[in-house]
């Protein structure tokens, strides 16, 4: 089966964060299902960047994925390259996955595929799913009409978690949907490294309003000010630099600067190491279509608290975390709270978790059924 994904970028743009290394791992594992994978996207590497990449042919970025990075010359994906290849790519393909919505790919892949007659899996990462900072909520509404209007008879929405699904079907009503969700790569073996005394805290994400870092710093003051047992919280992560400042201004006057650090973008090897020397992760989001980072850290085994604006609440379920509201009140509870419960027990337990359930090849064949699906309806 030939199956293009049209993203409107690709790893290793690794700024953009968790849905950089699903799209690369379910690439991988769709190649290793036997399928011929083809990847069309930007060398977008954030606002003011691009990717050092080839962009003039296809580049094979792991065995049977072959990447068409084409130059993004505008805004964050408009690219006149990738528009010119879309039709040749997607006559190419037996089945289309789109990813993202509100982005310079999308309404055109959906065009083409109408035009084309291609079936195609649509995965929305949460963007269909509103807070109550969402910016632009009414040109959003105007986009998601075009779409509606744009779309192909036969299409799939994909989503990753059952309240993803729930609101996306309410921006997109009348299409099939499915929930299928990331995986995670498991690590072989996990290290502890020693915290001399303190407990660490961590974060690791975009550096976002939607992620919820304003309460995150808000709840730790209260629990450095309550609690006598040695703390520290560490942040990790990049996005806009004006809010990356803005962060910064919040911790210094909170007075954190001696017990908050900020480690700017991580990937691979430093990653590794950063769940290595955690102790609990905190996922303080507004809204989460999954929530990739928790599943990270569950497979390295280290415990959360998840905010309920996640699809974490099972971490109870499991005995591997907290689900909570994510005021500061409420995370400086459970922050509070976990300092009693054992850490490594419930590591084990959430690793153990990922190992069962979130597997990539096995997520990956349930991919592949859909897409079969799609074609026998096409």
């Amino acid at each position: 089966m030939k199956v293009l994904h049209i993203v409107p970028s690709f790893y290793p743009a690794v700024i953009y964060g968790g849905p950089i290394y699903s799209s690369l791992a379910l690439c991988r594992s769709l190649a290793r299902e036997q399928c011929e994978v083809r990847v069309l996207t930007t060398d977008a590497n954030g606002p003011g960047s691009v990717l050092c990449v080839e962009t003039a042919t296809d580049v094979e970025v792991s065995p049977g994925v072959l990447v068409r990075y084409c130059h993004r010359f505008a805004d964050v994906s408009i690219s006149g390259t990738l528009l010119r290849l879309l039709s040749q790519y997607i006559s190419w393909a037996d089945v289309v996955h789109l990813t993202s919505v509100y982005s310079f790919p999308t309404i055109p892949t959906l065009v083409a595929c109408k035009m084309l007659h291609k079936p195609l899996v649509w995965s929305p990462r949460g963007m269909l799913q509103r807070w109550e900072g969402t910016r632009r909520p009414y040109l959003k509404q105007v986009w998601e009409y075009l779409c509606r209007a744009a779309a192909p008879g036969h299409l799939t929405l994909h989503t990753t978690s059952q309240e993803e699904a729930r609101e996306s079907q309410s921006r997109i009503p009348g299409v099939d949907t499915i929930v299928i969700p990331n995986g995670i790569e498991i690590p072989a073996t996990v290290v502890r490294r020693d915290g001399v005394g303190k407990t660490r805290f961590v974060y690791l994400g975009r550096l976002d309003p939607k992620k919820g870092i304003e309460n995150l710093l808000d709840a730790f003051k209260i629990l450095r000010d309550t609690v006598e047992s040695p703390v520290c919280l560490v942040i990790a992560g990049g996005g806009d630099e004006e809010y990356a400042q803005e962060i910064n201004s919040r911790i210094r006057q909170l007075e954190l600067e001696q017990s908050v650090q900020m480690l700017g973008p991580i990937s691979d090897d430093p990653k590794r190491e950063f769940f290595e020397a955690a102790d609990v992760l905190v996922c303080p989001s507004h809204t989460e279509n999954f929530g990739v980072v928790v599943a990270e850290a569950l497979a390295h085994g280290v415990p959360v608290i998840a905010s309920r604006g996640t699809p974490w609440q099972r971490v109870e379920e499991i005995g591997c975390g907290l689900w909570v509201d994510n005021d500061p009140a409420s995370l400086a509870a459970a922050m509070t709270r976990i300092l009693s419960m054992p850490l490594h027990e419930m590591g084990l337990r959430g690793r153990e978790w990922m190992r069962r359930e979130f597997g990539w090849d096995s997520l990956a064949r349930e991919m592949v059924s859909v897409y079969q699906g799609l074609l026998s309806a096409s």
